[in-house]
């Protein structure tokens, strides 16, 4: 499965989705790729690296919280064809 990147701003703490930035990883390119590695990958594409966030994991997505911004990046399976 492809890895999707989701980045948008929050409103008291919940996505908000007032603008978001997309990104899909195909599955080639994601497959054995392990969570560490993911999360180093999405920070780099939302500009996070050497920024500190809360790591929330619900199985199937990675919610982080970069500290002192009002933002959200998801890291999710999606299909290749999604985009």
């Amino acid at each position: 499965m492809a890895i999707q990147f989701e980045n948008t701003d929050t409103f008291g703490g919940e996505a908000n989705y007032c603008w978001v930035n997309r990104q899909v990883i195909p599955t080639a390119e994601a497959q054995g790729l392990t969570d560490k590695q993911l999360i180093r990958r999405a920070k780099a594409w939302a500009g996070y690296t050497g920024i500190r966030c809360d790591k929330e994991n619900y199985g199937d997505t990675i919610a982080l919280r970069p500290r002192g911004l009002c933002q959200i990046l998801f890291i999710s399976y999606c299909e290749d064809s999604q985009q």
